[in-house]
């Protein structure tokens, strides 16, 4: 064999163009009269006009797996050692105060510590939720999860 006597496989199908003579004559298979015989003109589908009428309904598809529970702000074991002395209290109030967490956000969804980096300071934890390895770290380090 040649390199000239090679052949694809499966060689290209050009498309074949819709009202241009040929097998397709006439009307080109569009029927006749009409607006759905033009080209980028057609009849709008129903269901976009039910879904603009429900307000509801309105959006989905685009963002419908995200979920409408409000996300906890999270910190972690590393931001409580460089944020707190020994013997600090941590809640939500106080992080308010310092200017670490703003009103809105933990207002919404409140406060969780988790177990990232590492914590020797003694801290008592109050109105937060906290992660079972970063109960640990607290505890270890002589502090209170209340």
């Amino acid at each position: 064999m040649q390199t000239h006597e090679l052949k694809r496989k499966n060689p290209n199908r050009k498309a074949k163009k819709v009202g241009r003579g040929g097998l397709r004559g006439k009307t080109s298979g569009r029927g006749h009269k009409g607006q759905k015989q033009h080209g980028g003109h057609g009849i709008r589908a129903e269901i976009r006009d039910q879904i603009k009428k429900l307000p509801k309904l309105r959006g989905r598809g685009v963002n419908s797996n995200k979920s409408i529970k409000n996300k906890p702000n999270v910190f972690n074991c590393a931001f409580l050692e460089e944020n707190f002395k020994a013997g600090d209290v941590v809640s939500p109030v106080i992080l308010m105060e310092r200017g670490l967490l703003t009103g809105a956000m933990a207002r919404k969804a409140g406060v969780k510590i988790l177990g990232n980096g590492e914590l020797t300071k003694k801290l008592s934890v109050e109105n937060c939720k906290v992660s079972v390895s970063a109960a640990e770290k607290i505890s270890k380090a002589g502090g209170i999860v209340a």
